[in-house]
């Protein structure tokens, strides 16, 4: 029988391709430094978002289908840049007037604005490290000021300094024709004004690991590079870091795409083996815009929460990344069902198969058993004819399709069954639009009630879809048009569930009162 590492040698998801890839690296042996190093970048200058999750989650999945098909150890780096010079104020900060007089200044030299830490960057890069604690995930923290003044960064920065012509020539042919004759890869840090300064060097000693430049008033300076006295502009700070860290896998987005041959060339120049790469589409909103921080279009990472579990949301992440998604309300509920009939698939999947399923990439070897007995979207549609406020109101209709179920024991089930609650009344509800069914439409209702009411199959979805089939066959060409009838004179809505278990679900007595309630115009009123 196949194991995982066999499955994994030939499988086509994308997080063993990434991992083939990345073994060949080292097919003659393990690296001296004896581990392969993953990394993730951050920009402090505001809150963890979906990106970041997005950034973190994927990662780790290569580095999980690395680990089943090489016995090399490894690690995963969440590196934040926060040296980085704060350039605007952000708005959603207690006090901002009080951060005017710290732009440009690196992050954790600029106080925080909550009075919790010992600089805004330090506060952000606790958010980050909350943040990604509570997905579980499992990283290495670095944070980008105790890289460039403890010394970790110091032999980097002094060959930086003997290649600053070399790293210059491959970042000038990137520029406009203005901004050449002001660039510098080094960004000095004003001795006095502690600000990030954007000069042109005078002079760059390699001998004396030294910059000297004119500030912004014309006083001239010299520094050692070292000691945290500067920091790199961010593309040669990344293939910088790729060379300090010998860093073997990192992922960023296609807008960094056009990037990689300079970051992979100022690698090499500074003495390092370019890391494998992965670049992925980015999100687009209902409309098909990019996703962007600023302007708040798509989902949040807290409205995503709101509305369904965290592994939804890794499922969603781990689907097609080189495809550019739409990411908005709508994914959810599709998103929920499909990750639950991925776990349920699993349990009779052999090796092989478990390799090419998403629900091995979001939790490893320890998948977890679905106790989804009824769909999410299913939940959806109980909580709109339902009108519930609370999840308890759908556990009556849950425990009569299900006696077995209890909150207690199905706690995926009771946990979704809140969710579908909160998604129904921010997104459903407002939306509802009832009609009156047409002629025909009645005629096939009256026939679908009076077959509920002679009923006496008990709770069979199956059977009870039977008989809806039944009452729309011989009248609805095609019979689609009967389903999308029953949804939109029944549920107010344009599509549904699969009828016979929603029957099941809600109830044939139930299901007859609401069939009597839609014929006599009240749904509509």
């Amino acid at each position: 029988m196949t194991d995982m590492r066999d499955a994994g040698l030939t499988s086509k998801a994308w997080p063993f391709v990434e991992a083939r890839s990345l073994l060949k690296r080292y097919e003659k042996g393990a690296p001296e430094k004896g581990y392969v190093l993953f990394e993730t970048g951050y920009g402090p200058s505001g809150l963890p978002h979906i990106g970041t999750f997005g950034e973190v989650a994927r990662t780790t999945m290569v580095r999980r289908a690395f680990e089943v098909i090489s016995d090399i150890p490894t690690r995963l780096i969440c590196f934040s840049d926060d040296v980085d010079g704060m350039r605007k104020v952000p708005g959603n900060v207690p006090n901002p007037e009080k951060l005017e007089e710290h732009l440009q200044r690196p992050l954790t030299r600029v106080p925080d604005p909550f009075g919790e830490f010992e600089s805004f960057g330090h506060h952000n890069n606790a958010m980050l490290r909350r943040f990604l604690d509570a997905f579980g995930f499992d990283y290495e923290f670095y944070s980008a000021t105790e890289f460039y003044t403890s010394g970790k960064f110091d032999a980097v920065l002094l060959r930086a300094c003997e290649k600053y012509d070399d790293i210059m020539k491959v970042m000038l042919k990137s520029l406009r024709e203005e901004r050449r004759g002001t660039y510098s890869i080094f960004l000095p840090i004003h001795p006095e004004t502690g600000r990030v300064l954007y000069v042109p060097m005078k002079n760059v000693d390699a001998e004396k690991g030294e910059i000297t430049f004119d500030d912004e008033d014309g006083r001239e300076w010299t520094l050692p590079v070292t000691g945290g006295n500067v920091k790199l502009q961010w593309k040669p700070d990344f293939g910088a870091r790729w060379a300090a860290l010998d860093v073997d896998f990192e992922m960023y987005g296609k807008d960094h795409s056009t990037n990689t041959p300079i970051y992979d060339r100022i690698c090499e120049i500074l003495g390092g083996k370019k890391p494998e790469h992965f670049t992925y589409e980015l999100f687009l909103d209902a409309e098909g815009h990019k996703i962007s921080k600023t302007s708040g279009n798509g989902v949040s990472i807290d409205e995503w929460l709101t509305y369904a579990s965290a592994e939804s949301l890794s499922y969603f992440m781990y689907l097609k990344p080189k495809t550019a998604k739409r990411m908005h309300f709508d994914v959810i509920p599709k998103a929920m069902d499909e990750y639950h009939q991925q776990l349920r698939a699993y349990v009779g999947q052999d090796a092989t198969a478990r390799a090419n399923n998403p629900v091995f990439h979001i939790h490893g070897a320890d998948v977890p058993e679905s106790k989804m007995v009824v769909p999410f979207s299913m939940l959806l549609n109980l909580a709109s004819v339902a009108n519930a406020e609370e999840k308890d109101q759908l556990w009556g209709f849950i425990q009569r399709y299900a006696p077995d179920a209890t909150p207690e024991t199905h706690g995926d089930l009771d946990q979704a069954a809140g969710y579908a609650v909160r998604y129904y009344n921010d997104f459903v509800k407002p939306a509802k639009v009832f009609r009156l069914p047409s002629e025909l439409e009645r005629e096939a209702l009256l026939d679908l009630r009076g077959q509920l009411a002679a009923w006496d199959g008990g709770l069979d979805a199956e059977a009870l879809q039977s008989v809806v089939f039944a009452c729309g066959r011989e009248r609805f060409d095609p019979l689609r048009d009967w389903f999308k009838a029953l949804y939109e004179v029944l549920l107010g809505a344009s599509q549904g569930p699969r009828f016979g278990g929603f029957i099941a679900l809600y109830g044939v007595d139930e299901t007859i009162a609401l069939i009597d309630a839609a014929l006599a115009g009240d749904l509509v009123a």
